[in-house]
């Protein structure tokens, strides 16, 4: 047989396992989070003096002696619930308790029974103090301790004969004050720890929401600025187009445009902007806006990027800018007439397999409201593949930070004069995925070609 100390505190030791599951299994109620959040209805605090109540009847019929010292956790029940729901549900499990205690007899019952609904008050009253809210855990441990000592003080005043009480609290104040304030601690550690993790989740659906809530608005954007681009490319007799505009965020910074012009003529564009995702997105619907009102009222191409440019620099007060790249297509004469604003000079692959870049002086829109862009004129051949294109294209990576690069684009341009303008679009594409691979797409990344013939 184990001795009995070693008995005594596997008892002990029961008594706290059953406070753990009564303490775990209470936080998992759908009362008790109403409570913590202040729900005193009287449902919940009817459900508070019952619950509690039956904790404090456990622990008078659990009590134990401890090297000859009687243990019980009788106050613990209405100290939780005062803790927890304030003075009503104190008191009401407290009585309960009491109640339970007064059937036991003894020469403390009275005493021990005014304690116990002592305690469901002055813990209620602890609560009310701490603004309807459960106190931290040194405030519940601390609180419980002076709890029991009152408990004890009452056993010395009311209970007679004085000295078999003095003789009882002597021996029984260390267990019980010790017992108590232990299953406060469980119950607070616990209760606290279920706050935690409720007010985890709530930041985490709060975070969730948000998360949605911009995902949405993002998606709305990125089709808002879709609408900036061409629904369709038209259809122009001995000419072909292709283009594909491919953001590295949800919203980008870069844009294609078919304009018409006069006399049957058609202006191509294709533009970056300084910066990507949604700042980047809402200069682009400027630019794009500004550009496209310009082409329609200037009919040279210099007239236009520089009008737009005035007006670029008057509109924007961010100190973002945006390389342009605008040409006109002359169908019945074969010419094309561009400006360059410092963007990166579209490949002109001919059909004997020649390539030539179509450079032309100029600054960024947006940079200088008074700079001054060069008109130059190139014809065009049947066969004649022109490839437009942004910065993403020649400066997307492999996994070791290799540039795809403007060489490599222009070796594969050369090649693809025979192909139709969409092949052509799907090869470039092709060979920009191969390079680099499952590496991330780190910007945006425009084509917009034009076929010569067929």
């Amino acid at each position: 047989m184990l001795p009995e100390v070693v008995t005594d505190f596997l008892i002990l030791f029961q008594m706290m396992c059953v406070v753990v599951v009564f303490a775990y299994l209470v936080t998992r109620t759908r009362f008790y989070p109403e409570v913590l959040e202040g729900g005193f209805s009287w449902k919940n605090q009817a459900i508070l003096i019952l619950i509690f109540g039956v904790l404090s009847i456990y622990g008078s019929e659990s009590g134990i002696d401890i090297l000859g010292a009687p243990l019980n956790i009788r106050d613990l029940g209405p100290m939780v619930a005062g803790f927890v729901g304030g003075p009503v549900a104190g008191i009401g499990a407290g009585l309960i308790g009491a109640g339970y205690r007064m059937t036991m007899g003894g020469f403390t019952a009275v005493s021990c029974s005014l304690a116990t609904v002592l305690a469901g008050l002055l813990a209620g009253m602890i609560n009310l103090a701490n603004r309807r809210r459960f106190p931290g855990l040194l405030l519940a441990v601390s609180g419980a301790v002076l709890i029991e000592g009152m408990h004890m003080g009452l056993v010395l005043l009311l209970s007679r004969p004085l000295p078999d009480a003095v003789e009882l609290v002597s021996d029984a104040a260390f267990p019980m004050i010790a017992a108590n304030a232990a299953g406060m601690f469980i119950f607070a550690l616990i209760t606290l720890n279920f706050e935690n993790e409720r007010r985890t989740c709530r930041e985490r659906d709060r975070y969730q929401a948000e998360l949605q809530r911009k995902n949405a608005e993002l998606q709305i954007a990125r089709e808002i600025q879709e609408s900036f681009l061409p629904p369709s490319l038209p259809t122009l007799p001995g000419y072909a187009l292709a283009a594909e505009s491919r953001p590295a965020r949800e919203v980008g910074g870069d844009f294609y445009d078919v304009l018409g012009s006069h006399g049957g003529r058609v202006g191509l564009v294709i533009a970056d902007v300084s910066d990507k995702g949604v700042p980047a997105a809402l200069f682009m619907a400027l630019s794009s806006t500004v550009m496209r009102a310009s082409a329609a009222w200037h009919q040279r191409p210099r007239d236009a990027v520089s009008d737009a440019n005035a007006l670029i620099c008057r509109e924007s007060g961010s100190g973002m800018f945006v390389t342009l790249f605008f040409c006109i297509l002359d169908p019945a004469e074969g010419t094309l007439t561009y400006v360059n604003a410092g963007h990166n000079p579209p490949m002109l692959a001919r059909a004997d397999g020649s390539l030539i870049e179509l450079r032309a002086s100029g600054i960024a829109l947006g940079a200088d409201d008074s700079a001054v862009y060069e008109e130059r004129s190139v014809q065009l051949s049947p066969g004649d593949l022109l490839v437009l294109y942004t910065d993403g294209v020649t400066e997307a990576e492999d996994a070791s930070q290799q540039q795809f690069g403007d060489e490599r684009l222009a070796e594969l341009v050369k090649g693809l004069h025979d192909r139709t303008a969409g092949e052509a679009l799907a090869a470039i594409q092709d060979a920009v995925a191969a390079h680099t691979q499952a590496a991330p797409q780190n910007d945006d990344m425009t084509l917009l070609l034009l076929k010569v013939g067929t």
